[in-house]
């Protein structure tokens, strides 16, 4: 996703739950996920090339350093961590085709019911992040990255260009960054969210109170 939806959807979620310095800590570790470097030789950072288990194994890699780091006072790193966590949690519903695969159970065409226009789909805010049909369902596939082309789908003019040559299973079609890419965005951007929320219980559950004051810097 997009830097700005990134930093929306950490927002919705958690606000209320950090302090503004750790938010802050929290945002830019996220974001700095999609940096140049983050891009190449990291499928893990995006759930990217259909990395799975690599991109899950990274997702625990990051919690138990948040553990860790909070073990020593030092909370500037967990911050770190967490955002590098929610950051994958959230490309996850974004890079792959989780929502389409959500979706299909609803659709009842002729054209999805002339996209959506007469009977409605189940709102955004219905999906189920962590349905495990899903999760663990045979068609589950997240985007593949085709350098160059990929990387020239991001320079606007030449993405008609992009489209027209590289293949369906790749970022430039699969990819739900942003609201350009239609009314798919707004679930994932929903899932995203939940996810994000389940991510923090699932790092704070069994924390002292001690422990939860230091990394919510409150």
């Amino acid at each position: 996703m997009l830097t700005q939806y990134h930093i929306e959807i950490i927002s919705e979620a958690l606000a209320d739950c950090f302090s503004s310095r750790a938010l802050s800590a929290i945002f830019k570790a996220n974001v700095n996920q999609d940096r140049l470097s983050g891009q190449f030789g990291h499928d893990e950072f995006h759930f990217d090339n259909n990395a799975f288990e690599k991109s899950y194994a990274y997702i625990e890699e990051q919690r138990a350093l948040i553990v860790s780091s909070l073990e020593t006072n030092n909370a500037t790193s967990a911050w770190s961590a967490f955002g590098r966590l929610t950051h994958t949690a959230q490309d996850f519903y974004a890079h792959s085709n989780y929502i389409t695969l959500w979706l299909s159970r609803f659709d009842n065409s002729p054209r999805s019911k002339a996209e959506r226009g007469g009977e409605t789909l189940p709102s955004p805010t219905e999906i189920d992040p962590v349905d495990l049909t899903l999760l663990n369902s045979p068609d589950l596939r997240s985007s593949r990255v085709y350098y160059p082309l990929d990387a020239l789908y991001f320079v606007r003019p030449l993405r008609p260009y992009v489209l027209s040559r590289i293949p369906r299973d790749s970022h430039a079609w699969m990819n739900l960054d942003s609201p350009e890419q239609g009314f798919k965005f707004d679930y994932a951007m929903q899932a995203a969210i939940k996810r994000t929320k389940i991510e923090f219980d699932k790092t704070t559950l069994g924390f002292s109170d001690e422990t939860c004051r230091l990394f919510l810097d409150k």
